[in-house]
């Protein structure tokens, strides 16, 4: 076996089997998250490859606590550095709400009729932008929660905030949220 990976590029046969055994089976995950904080798929691409990279040369600091938290943390913060520098970090929305990956969970199961799936697709469509005009740091927050299935407290490690921040942030997503689509209960 080779030594550790030093910087210098090389990594030895352990490194990336840790590297395919912590990372890949979350990148469907990453892509999703990805996603939703670029906008549209092919700027997704880019920012999971660019966190891969990023994985492949940490993966020697990776403590074997929560994979998917770890993963996820990498992509969020590679989103963000990706997006300020190919664009301007307030135009970070959904610029193609008509280009729905598979990663998209939005989609009728059994319709009953055509009328049906088309009423779905449309509140599916008013949904998604929805969450789409979303502030940032507030998407973000409600998409690792209510889409990607994380507790407050990996959210707030994925994210760098107290996990009151977290509540607060999800809280005014959804509030936002519900806003957004004419369903405020008040």
């Amino acid at each position: 076996m080779g030594s550790p990976s030093n910087g210098g590029g090389t990594v030895n046969e352990d490194e990336r089997a840790r590297f395919e055994h912590v990372v890949v089976p979350h990148l469907p995950d990453a892509f999703a998250m990805a996603r939703w904080l670029a906008g549209n798929a092919s700027d997704a691409e880019d920012i999971v490859q660019e966190a891969c990279l990023r994985a492949y040369r940490a993966i020697g600091n990776f403590r074997g606590d929560s994979p998917r938290a770890w993963v996820m943390t990498i992509v969020r913060n590679t989103a963000f550095t990706w997006l300020k520098k190919h664009r301007e970090p307030a135009l970070v929305s959904m610029d193609s709400h008509g280009d729905r990956g598979e990663d998209q969970k939005l989609d009728p199961v059994d319709p009953a009729t055509p009328e049906s799936t088309l009423i779905e697709q449309a509140e599916a469509a008013r949904l998604e932008s929805a969450i789409a005009g979303l502030p940032p740091l507030f998407r973000e927050t409600l998409v690792l929660r209510e889409l990607q299935g994380f507790d407050y407290r990996a959210i707030g490690e994925i994210t760098g905030v107290p996990i009151g921040t977290v509540m607060s942030r999800l809280a005014r997503a959804r509030r936002q949220l519900m806003a957004a689509l004419g369903t405020d209960d008040k």
